[in-house]
């Protein structure tokens, strides 16, 4: 409820001045006007305290294809957490309310607090919950080798979402499902945003994510460099990339990270149905770009599909 009358604040903070001007108001009008919006405001925060928001306690704000949210959500799932999942087409949240995803939103009492950022919400995750469950929260402790590692796997998220836009965005109908135009779970005022906006929304990813040849060409040396060395490290029959045998986040991580290009069975643990790209609806250079990787890094391969199959697959259930 508070929400909702923030909203009907800020509208009639945006609607003022033209208030003002419409109604040729006077100085002292004005005055009061504001004085009266401001007032409006204070009873806004006391209602917050006497009439609590009947929220969930955990959101989460996702692009249901986000291979970053993949890596949060495929966590708070092994957690066994009851969270909501709001879900936002495409990029608008990003380029129009500021707002990136993954975001979790953490409802306790009357206080609400916001985490960006997947990092961050895997060590807010970790804090809370080893405190209750410290053998279920234990694959999230955040060890330095484990921190170092996860650096390192967000780095290549980074690189595939350029890979991603470069294959995709030429591409308006493949780009429009992915982000969510099929997607019943995308507010359908998003739905038909997408489609009227999209040549905005290509141009700003363009610019913001630097589409272009050499930065394509840069990206897939940075991701192949990586699952050359990770391929590398499982030669020795390893089943965690730390080589320690204990499955944790960073697993989950390159598993996440690694299936916006692999789409194995399970991905999103049943939240990207309606937004997966499949094999035989890529572009030709897409599926060139992944038979070839798909060919170099078959450990890479097994052992993502693995994961899937003895984690992710188990857990979406």
């Amino acid at each position: 409820m508070t929400g909702n009358r923030l909203l009907l604040h800020g509208a009639f903070l945006t609607l003022a001045p033209i208030i003002v001007a419409w109604f040729d108001f006077g100085v002292v009008a004005a005055v009061l006007l504001v004085l009266l919006l401001l007032l409006w405001r204070w009873v806004v925060v006391l209602s917050g305290f006497a009439m609590p928001a009947s929220t969930p306690r955990l959101v989460l704000s996702t692009i249901s294809i986000s291979h970053f949210v993949e890596k949060v959500r495929w966590c708070m799932d092994r957690l066994g957490l009851e969270y909501v999942e709001q879900t936002a087409g495409g990029t608008l949240s990003a380029f129009y309310l500021g707002r990136t995803v993954p975001e979790l939103r953490i409802r306790s009492g009357a206080v609400q607090s916001v985490l960006g950022n997947s990092p961050e919400i895997l060590r807010y995750l970790w804090g809370r919950y080893e405190v209750d469950d410290p053998a279920a929260a234990g694959f999230l402790r955040p060890t330095p080798e484990r921190q170092a590692l996860e650096a390192r796997l967000d780095r290549y998220g980074v690189s595939l979402q350029v890979w991603v836009y470069y294959h995709l965005l030429d591409n308006r109908s493949l780009s429009l499902h992915a982000w969510g135009v099929h997607n019943p779970a995308t507010p359908y005022w998003q739905r038909l945003a997408l489609k009227i906006l999209f040549p905005v929304q290509a141009f700003l990813i363009r610019r913001s994510f630097r589409i272009n040849d050499e930065h394509y060409r840069q990206s897939v040396e940075r991701i192949e460099d990586l699952l050359r060395e990770i391929n590398g490290w499982l030669e020795d029959g390893r089943r965690t990339l730390l080589g320690d045998g204990e499955f944790n986040y960073t697993d989950i991580s390159f598993a996440a990270l690694s299936g916006v290009w692999l789409m194995p069975p399970g991905y999103g643990g049943g939240k990207a149905e309606n937004v997966r790209i499949e094999y035989d609806a890529a572009t030709e250079p897409m599926r060139q770009d992944i038979d070839a990787w798909r060919a170099d890094f078959p450990l890479v391969v097994s052992f993502v599909e693995r994961v899937y199959a003895d984690e992710r697959m188990v857990r979406a259930k």
